[in-house]
């Protein structure tokens, strides 16, 4: 991997959810980055809206998350670990290495739209509350047909690159798109643990990741600082008991 480059970092996303914006947080944290959350800081929320708002030089931003590095305004999710992750080591320097990290993180971004449509099926400008009955039939068919497909398939790119280079996603050594799969992990064991419950000894591989990525000594000390915001029904990952699977059976599969 290309050796990290100095440069500063300024992260525009809402301060009080993780968000799309942790994908970018966890690049950032696990690179050992000179960065700033802007929004967080005093007046930074005015500084963001100004960049949404077409006040500032540099690309027009649609929506948070999105940084600055210099003169460069970069925003998606995907796009800004795409740029990002090169600059700090985070992705190898082949190109078809490069080609496949951005890829799956292209999945796992619409496996996050479809996380958010189980709370929001009809309107992202609705309240939940004005759209229960239909959120509730979109979680059903989320849990039952497209977590175990989405999980299944990072299980199986994890199994076909065990055979030739190691245990993350892409080539030998850990890329934001294994930072992405724990954040995936960690918040459908917060929105949906019964259902995380019935289908995790099914991805042992992807569990196994997310334990790595865990224990890694600089996400895991982001982990327990204040940094790191708590899951809470304002963001993207929402605990809604009724959106979830029935509590796991006793057996086998189920305690695996």
């Amino acid at each position: 991997m290309t050796k990290k480059s100095r440069m500063r970092v300024e992260l525009y996303y809402w301060p009080t959810i993780q968000g799309r914006g942790e994908f970018v947080r966890l690049l950032l944290e696990e690179a050992g980055a000179d960065y700033v959350d802007v929004a967080r800081a005093k007046g930074g929320m005015a500084g963001m809206m100004r960049f949404l708002e077409g006040d500032e030089p540099g690309a027009l931003p649609f929506a948070p998350p999105f940084v600055k590095v210099g003169g460069a305004v970069v925003s998606q999710t995907a796009n800004i670990l795409a740029y990002l992750a090169p600059r700090l080591g985070l992705v190898p320097d082949d190109e078809a290495l490069r080609a496949e990290a951005s890829q799956i993180q292209l999945t796992i971004a619409d496996f996050v739209g479809e996380v958010h449509d189980t709370h929001h099926p009809i309107a992202g400008s609705l309240y939940y509350e004005d759209q229960k009955k239909e959120a509730k039939r979109r979680a059903q068919e989320f849990v039952k047909e497209r977590m175990p497909k989405y999980l299944g398939w990072l299980e199986q790119v994890l199994a076909r690159n065990a055979k030739s280079e190691g245990r993350w996603l892409v080539g030998r050594d850990l890329t934001y798109a294994d930072l992405s799969a724990f954040q995936l992990v960690e918040g459908l064991r917060y929105a949906f643990p019964n259902a995380m419950a019935r289908i995790e000894w099914k991805v042992p591989r992807l569990v196994a990741l997310r334990d790595s990525v865990a224990a890694r000594p600089r996400i895991a000390a982001y982990l327990k600082s204040e940094r790191r915001l708590p899951f809470n029904e304002e963001g993207i990952f929402r605990r809604y008991p009724e959106l979830d699977a029935a509590a796991p059976r006793r057996g086998r599969k189920a305690n695996r």
